[in-house]
């Protein structure tokens, strides 16, 4: 994935550190330690660098007259680049990180993708539905069928399941289970085949997302795997992290209502879906089967949007557990926006073509 995301100067960016380091800043002080630091500065320039930062979401004015200052907004934090090796270097108690749901995170959700990120996305879909268009019903059936093999395949896989691809296409096509494996490893692998083959027949239905959607989706994405169904009424843990998801019914609800609301608000396809995927898995509103739910919502929203949806095929499990994680601990998209854009890329790139 080739594509420049970064809008701001190196005087920006030196900003925005100062915001990082010192907190809230008045004009004066940004301009002294700007001209200490970079380079002489007129007040013009300095009001023109606050004034961008402030339409790019990065930071917020607040104050009046003389009283007025700068600090970073809370979308700062959603989309900033994290060293992600060196944060997963620290134990997870000891990681400074959020150990509790943050309601406040539902006004975060501005802007996720730049306008270069917009387009870079936008001619991905315009070429598979270029793709596609030349493509006879059989064909896309086929190239379907196909991506529904390999995303159940490795959605299972990143929940621990040990089926291989193979054993995967085996038990989708001919209905044979592989020695060697537990029975509960061939369900959950069959339930992805018939939540998506259901996604695909009834489409039209996730125009617009609501809880009872979700509980519909997590239903079948969990059946026969002895997992109750609806919002848990029982607390629930996240391996690897001290994040501890709500663990209120009525809370729980309240969330997922929210996160639906979100979700329709927005008009951009690729965050209606990445919003969606995330939101899911940060709720947890379910007992066990959280992050599958949250990976055919996602799907079911791009396919409605005449989308190419994931099947995650060359996703790395480890890294997409460490893109949840920094969200759940730093309510920060980044990583896993970049996760995101990387399989869009692979499925525009490696389904429904033959040039």
């Amino acid at each position: 994935m080739a594509i420049e995301t970064n809008k701001t100067n190196k005087r920006q960016d030196f900003i925005i550190f100062l915001f990082e380091t010192r907190g809230g800043l008045s004009i004066s002080s940004i301009m002294e330690a700007t001209i200490k630091n970079i380079a002489r500065v007129s007040k013009v320039t300095v009001n023109r660098d606050l004034k961008k930062l402030i339409k790019l979401g990065l930071i917020k004015k607040e104050g009046k007259g003389r009283a007025v200052f700068y600090s970073l907004s809370e979308h700062y934090n959603l989309i900033k680049t994290i060293e992600v090796e060196n944060y997963f270097k620290t134990e997870p108690d000891r990681r400074t990180a959020h150990d509790r749901f943050n309601f406040q995170i539902f006004s975060f959700f501005k802007n996720i993708f730049t306008n270069e990120e917009k387009i870079w996305l936008t001619d991905l879909n315009e070429k598979y539905q270029n793709n596609t268009k030349h493509l006879s019903a059989t064909i896309i059936k086929q190239e379907m069928e196909r991506l529904i093999i390999e995303f159940s395949w490795k959605s299972s896989q990143i929940e621990g399941n040990t089926y291989t691809l193979l054993e995967t296409e085996v038990l989708i096509k001919e209905s044979k289970e592989a020695a060697g494996h537990k029975k509960e490893e061939a369900i959950m692998i069959l339930d992805h085949k018939n939540a998506l083959d259901f996604i695909l027949k009834n489409n039209n239905e996730f125009k617009k997302i609501t809880l009872g959607k979700i509980e519909h989706i997590h239903s079948m994405i969990t059946k026969n795997l002895g997992i109750p169904r609806n919002i848990r009424k029982s607390p629930v843990g996240v391996t690897g992290t001290k994040y501890k998801p709500l663990d209120n019914e009525w809370q729980i609800k309240e969330a997922l209502e929210k996160s639906c609301a979100v979700i329709n608000s927005e008009e951009d396809v690729f965050a209606k879906s990445i919003i969606s995927s995330i939101m899911v898995a940060y709720v947890q509103p379910f007992e066990d089967g959280n992050k599958r739910t949250a990976r055919i919502l996602s799907n079911a929203i791009l396919l409605v949007n005449n989308s190419c949806p994931l099947s995650y095929r060359s996703a790395n499990e480890a890294e997409y557990k460490k893109a949840v994680l920094l969200f759940f601990e730093q309510n920060n998209i980044n990583y896993f926006k970049k996760l995101f854009m990387q399989q869009y890329e692979f499925a525009v790139n490696n389904y429904f073509r033959f040039d």
